[in-house]
């Protein structure tokens, strides 16, 4: 059969793009594709590169800087372009808080009441407020995020946190991710765009609360949270240097950047000015305490050999490599159990002065058992008796009212 000199052509062009198409689906099988997607080329999602790449990729980023002065300036870009990415570049208007507090309960050596406060006009944050029954204020404070389990700040395990560091003496508040709790009773859904522009804007606005309470020290806020919690937490302490430690469990991560609409859905690590990823992320806490709590069964299994190097070696640059530390676990798995909760236990009382005592058995095991975890209804703060105010009964990010 006679082929033309054009028909040739075509199928050599057509051959060449399928090898192209399979090169492709292989790598990204493998890991090795730098991340993006056809709608935002500058989103970094999921597993975006290969462990290999992203130890590569780690050595890059240490050529760019050699010194203190040449870190700080990589650190403000890498600030600015979280901010920009995220919209809250110029940052919105600060409106009054408005808070609600309401249902005070008395538990074994700490209080909980339930919460609410408008981070935007009519947009409620909720959650729940602990506090010591004893000891002298002001009290270090702790922002507790959660991650995307399905019983948010009312599971077990959460409780337990929060109720055994207001024991030890801190002021503890506990806040739901868009789309839990009063989020979802209100129309909510987690997984919306923009999620994370809303997200990161409601943790900025709680450390706002927390600088309201006459018995909270300003100079002692802590995060701490889990999985898309960790992605919180370290984000929030990038931006915000109101924060003094910094303790994100099983999240930073080198190659894998989150698959959340509410830690990768904007462009936070890569722009036209900078690209990044998560374990600078959280090296931007330095050189405020920062402790990663990582795991043997997800994707902080390489973090005491690639990440946790790193951010010492940025710590090292301010005479604070002491600061940083690393509480891994190789046979446990992606939660924030007990024996990573007894690591962020330790690391507040070693830097805030919290007491293990009062979370202690005689034998100076950590105890938990006081814990009185409640159902969901009795810790939501709107319900029948305490019903919503008046919003503006949008759920679309874009059409609050950040003005």
């Amino acid at each position: 059969m006679f082929i033309s000199h054009s028909q040739d052509k075509n199928r050599i062009t057509t051959f060449y793009k399928i090898v192209v198409i399979c090169t492709a689906i292989f790598l990204s099988s493998e890991g090795f594709v730098f991340g993006g997607t056809a709608e935002n080329p500058e989103l970094r999602r999921g597993n975006a590169q290969s462990e290999e790449a992203a130890k590569k990729e780690l050595a890059k980023f240490a050529e760019s800087y050699t010194n203190l002065e040449q870190w700080k300036a990589r650190a403000k870009n890498i600030r600015e372009g979280i901010l920009r990415g995220t919209e809250l570049s110029p940052p919105p208007k600060k409106c009054p808080l408005n808070p609600i507090i309401h249902s005070k309960r008395q538990f074994d050596g700490y209080k909980v009441e339930n919460v609410a406060f408008e981070s935007l006009p009519g947009v409620f944050v909720t959650g729940n407020l602990y506090r010591p029954q004893q000891g002298t204020p002001p009290f270090p404070a702790v922002l507790c995020t959660h991650g995307h389990g399905p019983q948010g700040r009312f599971s077990p395990d959460h409780q337990k946190r929060c109720a055994s560091l207001a024991r030890m003496g801190a002021v503890v508040f506990s806040y739901s991710m868009i789309g839990y709790a009063e989020w979802q009773n209100a129309g909510w859904e987690h997984k919306i765009p923009k999620a994370l522009k809303l997200q990161l804007w409601n943790s900025i606005r709680a450390v706002d609360f927390l600088l309201t309470l006459e018995d909270v020290d300003p100079k002692r806020i802590t995060v701490t949270g889990e999985s898309g919690g960790g992605t919180q937490s370290f984000l929030l302490t990038a931006v915000d240097d109101r924060i003094a430690i910094s303790i994100p469990v099983v999240m930073v991560s080198a190659n894998f950047f989150g698959g959340c609409e509410c830690e990768s859905g904007m462009p936070v690590h890569k722009s036209s000015t900078h690209i990044t990823n998560n374990a600078e992320i959280a090296a931007l806490a330095a050189p405020r305490p920062l402790l990663l709590i990582s795991d043997g069964k997800d994707w902080t299994k390489n973090t005491p050999n690639v990440e946790f190097p790193y951010i010492q070696n940025i710590y090292r640059l301010y005479g604070a490599e002491a600061n940083a530390e690393n509480l891994h676990l190789p046979n446990e798995g992606h939660d924030y159990g007990l024996s990573k909760r007894i690591g962020a236990y330790k690391f507040l009382a070693k830097h805030f002065g919290l007491s293990l005592e009062n979370v202690s058995k005689l034998d100076g095991s950590i105890d938990e058992s006081f814990v009185t975890v409640e159902k969901p209804e009795d810790m939501l703060v709107f319900d029948a008796e305490h019903p919503r105010p008046a919003n503006p009964g949008v759920n679309d990010i874009d059409k609050l009212p950040w003005d």
